[in-house]
């Protein structure tokens, strides 16, 4: 089961480093992490994706809070959230095909970032499910790269 961890953390040198030795000590893997300073320059949101069961997320919040420099830990399970993430993806096109994908990234609110004679750079944010269909679809004109943030996160509290 996917979890998202939502951890405020103090905006410190080597402060990621004891979070994700966290994980990697305890062998939880971390799926997707996303790190940024919030409204506070002093204070990090650190949007973290992980697998395990209820109990397996129970002791990784218990662990987190552990951590001096933790802040606050936010278990997005239990309680409504927004998230989003951010994909840039080139997709291969020809004469015969680019009005086809400009098509379907208007369809999906997508933003063309970057034209070249064969391939367009897309932009898209959504939620997992909104990205994911959008790339199956890209996969049939050919994605030559891809590059994800990562999912982020806020509660709607």
């Amino acid at each position: 089961m996917r979890h998202t961890i939502s951890v405020l953390v103090e905006n410190k040198f080597g402060v990621l480093t004891r979070v994700a030795g966290l994980f990697s000590g305890r062998g939880y893997n971390i799926d997707t992490l996303n790190v940024a300073p919030t409204q506070d320059a002093s204070v990090s949101r650190m949007t973290i994706v992980t697998r395990g069961d209820d109990a397996t997320l129970e002791q990784i919040v218990k662990q987190l809070n552990k951590l001096a420099e933790v802040l606050k830990v936010i278990d997005f399970r239990d309680g409504e959230y927004i998230d989003r993430e951010l994909v840039l993806v080139k997709v291969s096109v020809d004469s015969k095909t680019r009005a086809e994908v400009m098509q379907m990234t208007d369809i999906f609110r997508a933003k063309i970032v970057d034209v070249q004679p064969k391939s367009l750079t897309i932009e898209i944010t959504g939620n997992e499910a909104k990205i994911e269909k959008f790339l199956t679809l890209m996969q049939t004109f050919g994605v030559l790269d891809l590059t994800r943030t990562g999912k982020v996160a806020l509660p709607r509290k």
